[in-house]
């Protein structure tokens, strides 16, 4: 039925994402291992004193995780503004 008028012929349109899923990319990993590196420190690590005072506390392991998110989530950005990942988007209309 290629012939009949009522029918559209299949194309297939060339389209792209902004850029590569942030699961294929290494940023996403090497965030996930500094920030499980960060509050790991800050857990493990204890002071030098006889009380046993943490050197490294929460409240900064958390202000280093939200500085190594944001800096992630710029990179992000900053990758999406300047590269494509193409695909084929089939139309079957």
């Amino acid at each position: 039925m290629a012939n009949d008028p009522g029918t559209r012929p299949s194309t297939a349109v060339r389209r792209s994402t902004e850029t590569k899923h942030s699961s294929k990319t290494s940023e996403l990993y090497v965030w996930a291992a500094v920030t499980v590196g960060i509050l790991l420190a800050a857990l493990l690590i204890k002071g030098g004193d006889t009380e046993g005072t943490d050197e490294f506390i929460a409240r900064q392991a958390w202000l280093y995780v939200a500085i190594v998110s944001a800096a992630y989530m710029v990179s992000r950005g900053l990758a999406k503004a300047g590269s494509r990942d193409p695909y084929t988007d089939d139309d079957h209309g």
